[in-house]
């Protein structure tokens, strides 16, 4: 059986929060929890960012430099919809430089649709360069001691697909079978597979989610929906699955007005709008630890968990 240490609940807790313009401003202080151990990797970021005239990317990225100022060993990530309204050059100058793009050589980034909405989503490649890995085929992969981040485009339409047989999806079965292997996996993309906000469950990427189950991956970050929420363990056609399941997060929290909460999705353990923070994961040899930290630092969500 494969070994797994979640701290998970049988419930899922629905909290709604009125995001007040001062709340972008308040006192920051970082709970102690939230701190790298020896030899952990740190993990910080969100989706759904940077919008000019918005207090909103500000605000978390003053949380992001906290944590990065922390580890030598800390990156951070966008899980897309980094520059709105359409991804251009002049937007991501404008309205994300100020902020998020403050610890730019830190950054690994993915691309979501609003990227898409300029042509090809020459606006984002072009900002972050090879940062954000060749146009013609974006999805790349980094090493973080026992752990491989999977950076992946969820705009399947504009990428060639992600069905089986998809360059993309060839591309991540090749390098979920490449030798030597790292021992734990964390995948990255813009629309999650669930969902309880406005946009929903989204089945265009499940079989980029079938083949990390197949390959006993751990975790899927994605953003699009305005909120945050946790997924128990599940396998990619939607079964909970506590030994072969992916757990998940939509953190689609790292800045724009929030989205409501439509529904309540299977399998979702907490989920929330209205409060902007960022996702912080902690990587160690063994497994993780992972945290929503909100924009005065306090911890909303944690879990732990171990790898294969």
């Amino acid at each position: 059986m494969r070994p797994r240490l979640h701290t998970l609940v049988a419930f899922a807790l629905v909290i709604t929060a009125a995001t007040s313009p001062g709340a972008w401003a308040a006192p920051f202080v970082l709970d102690p929890r939230v701190a790298p151990k020896p030899g952990e990797h740190v993990l910080v970021g969100a989706g759904d960012i940077a919008a000019c005239g918005s207090e909103g990317s500000e605000a978390t990225a003053r949380v992001v430099e906290q944590i990065l100022a922390r580890s030598a060993n800390a990156l951070a990530f966008t899980a897309g919809d980094n520059a709105y309204e359409r991804g251009s050059l002049d937007e991501f100058r404008r309205c994300y430089a100020p902020t998020w793009g403050r610890f730019f050589d830190r950054t690994i980034p993915v691309a979501g649709n609003h990227e898409y909405l300029t042509d090809g989503a020459a606006g984002y490649f072009a900002y972050f360069g090879k940062r954000a890995g060749d146009p013609r085929a974006p999805w790349r992969s980094i090493v973080k001691g026992a752990w491989k981040i999977l950076l992946l485009d969820s705009n399947c339409r504009e990428v060639g697909g992600c069905a089986p047989g998809s360059p993309q999806a060839r591309w991540l079965d090749t390098e979920l079978s490449r030798t030597p292997k790292a021992k734990c996996t964390v995948a990255i993309w813009h629309h999650p597979r669930f969902s309880s906000g406005l946009h929903g469950d989204d089945s265009s990427v499940e079989p980029l989610w079938a083949l990390l189950q197949a390959a006993n991956a751990e975790l899927v970050l994605s953003g699009h929906d305005h909120s945050y929420e946790r997924f128990l363990p599940k396998r990619a056609s939607g079964e909970r699955d506590d030994v072969k399941g992916l757990v998940s997060f939509v953190v689609g929290t790292g800045g724009r007005q929030e989205y409501p909460l439509l529904r309540d999705a299977p399998g979702s353990a907490l989920r929330f709008s209205g409060i902007p923070g960022v996702l912080v994961l902690f990587l160690d040899d063994d497994g993780y630890r992972a945290y929503f930290v909100d924009t005065t630092g306090k911890v909303r969500d944690e879990l732990s968990g171990r790898c294969n």
